[in-house]
């Protein structure tokens, strides 16, 4: 969990989940009273209203903002070298790969029509202060492009965590970790199981999934992921 304090930037805040030190943050009340400025950017108009309406309803709009810009043309709309922590769940796939939908809001979220790792990597770059933490999850079969950006872009990889369905499948996503200015070294983290043996959420997944909410005795890591 971030330090209280600590200023934060979520570029495609419209999914509403920060991944951050290979955890999941949600935007609840008692989370964000640890930022001392947290802004979300969200290219969808339609994503980051919801979003707006979400944080509004919850009462949260006096501590998080998502304002509705693209991400390749930052300049004037946030302080670059300001942030401490940068995360994005950016599309995953490159432009030419597998089937391309017809809807507007999902092409551009699942296919890097508007935002590159390049574009990611970039603005990243320029908004954390050096020392500052860049925290993503990808698709596996990206990691090879995905530390070669960061490099490029002077946030070197620290932490990398793969994410795996269950105990002898391969990941199917990979949550990194790096710092600006950083010096090598990379820590490879266990591995997070979303499944037990049993096929219900993991004892750490169930953790992370209903993070801040109540579970009554039987719910939350005991009760099938089918049923959630």
């Amino acid at each position: 969990m971030p330090l209280r304090g600590t200023k934060t930037e979520n570029l495609g805040a419209g999914l509403k989940i920060f991944v951050s030190d290979a955890h999941v943050i949600t935007s609840d009340a008692d989370l964000a009273g640890n930022f001392a400025d947290f802004k979300g950017i969200e290219i969808s108009k339609i994503a980051c209203a919801l979003f707006n309406n979400t944080l509004e309803t919850n009462g949260l709009c006096d501590k998080i903002q998502c304002i509705n810009a693209d991400i390749r043309h930052l300049e004037g709309v946030v302080d670059f070298e300001y942030f401490d922590l940068v995360s994005i769940n950016p599309p995953y796939k490159k432009q030419g790969a597998g089937i391309v939908s017809e809807n507007e809001e999902r092409k551009n979220a699942r296919h890097e029509f508007c935002c590159s790792l390049e574009d990611a990597l970039g603005a990243a770059g320029k908004l954390l202060k050096y020392g500052g933490s860049f925290a993503v999850c990808h698709r596996p079969e990206r990691l090879c492009d995905l530390f070669h950006a960061m490099r490029k872009y002077g946030i070197e990889p620290k932490r990398l965590r793969e994410v795996v369905q269950r105990r002898g499948a391969e990941p199917s996503l990979i949550l990194a970790e790096g710092r600006k200015g950083g010096s090598p070294g990379l820590r490879i983290s266990p591995v997070l199981y979303i499944e037990d043996e049993n096929g219900h959420y993991s004892e750490e997944a169930a953790k992370i999934f209903y993070a801040h909410k109540r579970i009554q005795e039987g719910d939350g890591h005991n009760e099938n992921k089918e049923n959630t």
